[in-house]
């Protein structure tokens, strides 16, 4: 039977609408878009035509996962992040809006290095190293992650914006894969798991239900990564100048000790577009 963009469209709608998603036109609009290719002025200038048998099954298929509180990035498998597009998959944290404030706040404090070499712990999709190495011509980006899929991811996103031999990608934990190399890595930067364990359960279930857990969970307080992020910096060859890390709401404060403790005494916060303290930057000079 075919089924004319109009017709889908409703009927997405409809069944979103059921499901309890907000915005339904909205999604709706937006997956047709995604699996059609077509602008949305062409999908309402031209409501009357057919879709394809291939298509209109994708967008079914896409309209049921996202009623079942999928995440609509992992159903297209991209998500836009500071304004370039990344390719995402359920093996990586979707990038969030309020981690470009920690790419800026790196960048910012990176402004009197002309080829800073920078470590980011936890790569997940590249999102955060493709940008530094997007924005900082000079730099020089290794990133870790334990995932090897998220790896994966985090090639094709470097290769796809051109950065490729600038972000070298790593297989391992905290700051083990770098610690042999006799670097003098000018920044730590990371977005580590924060959320406390016992809070995981009240996330929506399209976060706690297909974002990995490793990427969520910040141990009892939320603070195990940072704990570690600042202790075991002894282990690389040299210390760098400078952290930054994004944080929970409330973190701040324990994130600035747990900076102080480690021989950074300079700390700046920057506050995210909902007022919370979102992410911190640490110097030894």
């Amino acid at each position: 039977m075919s089924v004319t963009i109009k017709e889908a469209l409703l009927r997405a709608s409809f069944l979103l609408r059921e499901a309890g998603v907000e915005n339904p036109r909205r999604e709706a609009e937006a997956l047709l878009c995604a699996g059609t290719g077509f602008p949305l002025a062409h999908i309402y200038a031209h409501g009357e035509e057919t879709l394809t048998e291939e298509l209109h099954t994708r967008y079914l298929d896409w309209i049921t996962r996202r009623a079942g509180e999928e995440p609509f990035a992992y159903i297209c498998g991209e998500r836009e992040f500071m304004g370039l597009p990344f390719r995402v998959t359920p093996d990586v944290l979707i990038p969030r809006p309020e981690t470009e404030f920690l790419v800026e706040a790196t960048v910012a404090a990176l402004a009197p290095y002309s080829q800073p070499h920078i470590l980011e712990v936890g790569t997940g999709s590249g999102a955060v190293a493709v940008m530094l190495a997007v924005l900082l011509p000079g730099a020089q980006v290794t990133s870790v992650d334990t995932s090897l899929p998220a790896i994966t991811v985090a090639a094709d996103n470097a290769a796809r914006h051109g950065v490729a031999d600038r972000v070298r990608l790593l297989t391992g934990d905290i700051y083990a894969p770098a610690a042999a190399e006799e670097i003098h890595f000018t920044a730590v930067v990371s977005n580590p798991p924060y959320i406390p364990t016992a809070e995981i359960d009240g996330l929506a279930p399209g976060v706690k239900e297909h974002e990995p857990l490793q990427a969520l969970d910040g141990g009892p307080d939320g603070l195990t990564f940072y704990r570690r992020l600042t202790r075991e910096l002894v282990l690389l060859s040299h210390l760098p100048d400078i952290l930054a890390f994004e944080v929970g709401a409330g973190q701040a404060h324990s994130v600035i000790q747990l900076c102080h403790t480690a021989g950074y005494k300079k700390t700046r916060q920057v506050k995210d577009l909902a007022g919370i303290e979102r992410v911190i930057t640490a110097t030894r000079l």
